[in-house]
């Protein structure tokens, strides 16, 4: 592995474990009941162990979005790594939470073609598709789990869902969202599948961004897009994680922090359109649009640039 991969790939686990494990978190907090520090080894476990089962989307960024071969291929990702983080930061710093792996898909696609490496316009277009489609089946998914479990009437059944849900969130993001920092790693390596031992790193560098991005998670997607309440939080696990296993079955990475967005609007939808902050809501879809093709723009750019001076 080269040493800059090396380090950008720990750099992206642990970005990974700030970004995603606040929002994943953030959710089971608004449950009473939930320990975080429980919680979070849950997540750990699942982002260590279901890779070992199916490494389906990380085939997908390593072999199906582009061809990375060899040193060529390690070039493409070192490239689509910088570009991600630099594009994820920047809206960060200004207070719109976008998506790491949108941003990776588009750094790697732009590099790729920017390097001259083949690049599978089918599987960027499922990728694509699925990305769209993901948050509005999360939002669909949890009006109709807002619904039934209102219907039970049983409020102090909420944790017991709630650890239902989160427990399929966090098998969502092993097997799909999770993914990208395990691709990372193996084309750094020049391997495939998931070795146990770089899925137990992965795992180890994803917890330490968790732990450090915990005190905030309590700020993430559920206060922005509306006032939640326990029920929202527990529609909204169940409506995210069902939308991104299906994504996951058919390899496509998608976004768990737009199926987690989406999910919400869909649990606020189901008492009210009112109850939903539709600006704040307006503010991260222009972020996730953004997203994809400025890394895009900026991996091409910087794969035309590496490539013009190697040749």
């Amino acid at each position: 592995m080269s040493a800059s991969l090396a380090v950008l790939a720990g750099v992206f686990a642990v970005v990974s474990g700030v970004n995603d494990g606040g929002a994943l978190l953030g959710a089971g907090l608004r449950v009473p009941g939930v320990r975080p520090l429980v919680a979070l080894f849950v997540l750990v476990a699942a982002v260590a162990a279901v890779p070992m089962v199916t490494s389906r989307v990380a085939a997908t960024f390593t072999t199906r979005l582009a061809s990375l071969p060899g040193a060529a291929g390690q070039v493409a990702m070192t490239v689509a790594v910088v570009c991600a983080l630099v594009v994820v930061l920047a809206l960060s710093s200004r207070g719109w939470p976008t998506s790491l792996t949108l941003a990776i898909v588009g750094g790697l696609t732009g590099a790729a073609v920017g390097l001259g490496l083949p690049v599978s316009a089918g599987a960027v277009g499922l990728v694509l598709v699925a990305g769209v489609a993901a948050p509005f089946v999360g939002a669909t998914v949890a009006v109709l789990a807002s619904r039934v479990v209102s219907g039970l009437g049983r409020a102090q059944s909420l944790p017991r869902l709630h650890w239902g849900g989160f427990a399929v969130q966090c098998l969502a993001y092993a097997a799909n969202d999770g993914q990208k920092m395990l691709a990372v790693f193996l084309v750094g390596l020049g391997v495939g599948g998931a070795p146990p031992l770089v899925c137990l790193l992965v795992a180890a560098l994803f917890a330490v961004g968790a732990v450090y991005g915990l005190p905030r998670a309590g700020r993430t997607l559920s206060r922005q897009l509306l006032p939640a309440r326990p029920l929202h939080a527990v529609a909204a696990g169940l409506g995210s994680g069902l939308s991104v296993i299906g994504c996951a079955a058919a390899g496509a990475p998608v976004s768990m922090t737009q199926a987690i967005a989406g999910g919400f609007v869909g649990a606020g939808v189901a008492d009210s359109v009112r109850r939903v902050r539709w600006a704040a809501t307006s503010k991260i879809v222009l972020a996730w649009t953004l997203t994809l093709p400025v890394s895009g723009l900026l991996g091409l750019t910087a794969g035309l640039m590496i490539k013009g001076v190697a040749g």
